[in-house]
């Protein structure tokens, strides 16, 4: 993926907010694959034609699967702004999934504890007080129901690793196309995953900001759903 490929939703002196692709990492790993952290940091580098290092802070990470709107810093000070909203609860994501099978009730709030297997990188539901284990809370919303699938809308609480993906498995409904955490109910194809809304307030001028992204619906399953009344500019 090239600096021209990259979707810039919004940019300032102490922000850039973009779109990550899905299967794309968020940020430099194991893999050596170039990152979204990489190519915001050359479009930086080669848009405003600065010399040596380049400041970019990692406010928050989608997984790789994952796609939708991600926000970076370009000052220290915009990255512990960020950071505070992060703790406090002022920086929102909602994410848009595709469900195998609709939960009941249609509407409710998941808190359960997580634990990472980093040799596997696998996350598991474990019982509190098991060492190394996290907890974990989401709010979800069914909106629409259709040939066995739930269009399903999901306000994260906390921001674990495969939080989403973990906990609807964990309540026999595993996102569509998982078929790491899907079980016997997976459905092979691309995951289903996509953080639709990215709520926050600018680090610096105090304006409250929303960025909306829609899913790919020309793909299956988003394509059997209406998404236009959901994403859209408010």
């Amino acid at each position: 993926m090239s600096d021209q490929q990259l979707k810039i939703l919004y940019e300032d002196n102490h922000i850039i907010v973009v779109l990550k692709p899905q299967n794309v990492a968020s940020c430099p790993d194991e893999s050596g694959d170039e990152s979204l952290f990489d190519m915001v940091k050359e479009y930086i580098r080669v848009s405003c034609n600065k010399q040596g290092n380049v400041y970019l802070g990692l406010v928050h990470r989608l997984d790789r699967p994952t796609g939708g709107v991600m926000v970076f810093a370009r000052t220290s000070k915009a990255a512990g702004r960020l950071g505070e909203q992060m703790s406090s609860g002022d920086f929102e994501k909602k994410y848009l999934t595709v469900l195998v099978g609709a939960p009941h009730p249609p509407f409710g709030k998941l808190t359960q504890w997580l634990k990472k297997n980093t040799v596997n990188n696998m996350v598991y539901l474990c019982p509190q007080g098991t060492d190394g284990a996290k907890l974990a809370s989401l709010d979800y919303r069914v909106l629409e129901e259709k040939e066995g699938l739930a269009l399903t809308e999901v306000k994260l609480h906390t921001g674990r690793s495969h939080q989403i993906r973990v906990q609807m498995a964990g309540v026999a409904h595993p996102v569509y196309g998982d078929m790491r955490y899907g079980g016997e109910k997976a459905v092979k194809g691309k995951l289903a995953l996509w953080a639709y809304s990215l709520s926050f307030t600018h680090p610096v001028t105090k304006e409250r900001m929303r960025f909306l992204s829609e899913p790919p619906t020309n793909e299956s399953p988003w394509s059997k759903f209406d998404l236009a009344p959901i994403v859209k500019p408010v």
